[in-house]
């Protein structure tokens, strides 16, 4: 195999890593019963004036699989921090004390927990997609060295790797999808 085809096949295998990391960071976020302080990663504070990251203005901890206690830095962003997490809408009632927030978070109901199993299932499927489309724009760029004085032979061989490549990240997806779901409808 030519240097130029093997250089495909390496971008093309980088790339679909990147897809698989992106999927696995959607799948996590997810929330399957158990209290999780990635649950609040996408929460963002007003922090003077500016919309700060949540887990930038305070600790973040689980201290049971029910709960999450945020400890912010400051004792002024309390509310801030509440009324941010009422807005995000994710099912759960802040409760300040005046030093910590604390979030009991209730277990699933049947629906939601199929609910949740519909949204995994759909990021898998939005992984797989990139995972193919990556595949379509490395079999082009191999195409496009047939310029350069690459052969068919080398030319299929290149995308014969590419399409194993891309059968094992689409398997490795499906491994991460069927562990989410397994988890979610874990009582």
């Amino acid at each position: 195999m030519s240097e130029l085809i093997k250089k495909q096949v390496i971008d093309a295998r980088a790339l679909m890593e990147k897809a698989i990391d992106h999927c696995d960071g959607e799948l996590q976020k997810i929330r399957a019963g158990k209290a999780s302080p990635s649950m609040l990663d996408d929460i963002m504070v007003e922090y003077y004036g500016t919309p700060t990251p949540l887990n930038q203005v305070g600790s973040v901890n689980t201290p049971d699989a029910r709960t999450i206690v945020i400890q912010p830095w400051e004792k002024s962003l309390l509310s801030g921090i509440e009324k941010a997490i009422m807005e995000a809408n994710l099912g759960v009632n802040p409760q300040n004390d005046g030093t910590i927030i604390r979030i009991n978070v209730p277990p699933l109901t049947e629906e939601r927990r199929r609910d949740l199993v519909k949204k995994a299932k759909a990021e898998a499927e939005t992984g797989k997609i990139a995972i193919r489309n990556i595949r379509k724009e490395a079999n082009e760029k191999i195409r496009k060295l047939k310029s350069e004085g690459v052969s068919e032979d080398e030319m299929k061989t290149g995308e014969g790797e590419v399409q194993k490549l891309t059968d094992s990240f689409i398997a490795k997806v499906d491994v991460l999808s069927d562990a989410k779901e397994k988890d979610i409808m874990t009582v």
